[in-house]
């Protein structure tokens, strides 16, 4: 995969805590960088895929919600046991 190197400006405090980070996961800041982002798109992609569900089939209902925060409380502390 191709790299593209950027430039950016990080405050003070969070690059800290994005080093410590990268380091305890034995990673560069960089690869922890492209993690943090690749995640941030996915939550974006899915955020859209909501929204457009919604828009075409009206807003979930509180039931739903529940449901789905339940299914993803699962899929999380199941993960949490495989790392």
């Amino acid at each position: 995969m191709a790299v593209r190197k950027l430039s950016v400006g990080i405050d003070a405090p969070v690059a800290e805590q994005v080093a410590r980070a990268a380091d305890r996961a034995g990673v560069s800041v960089s690869a922890w960088l492209n993690h943090a982002a690749e995640n941030e798109l996915m939550t974006e992609r899915g955020l859209d895929a909501v929204r457009d569900w919604e828009a075409d089939h009206g807003a979930l209902t509180d039931d739903e919600l529940a449901v789905a925060d339940s299914l993803l409380d699962r899929v999380v502390e199941a993960a949490r046991r495989a790392s």
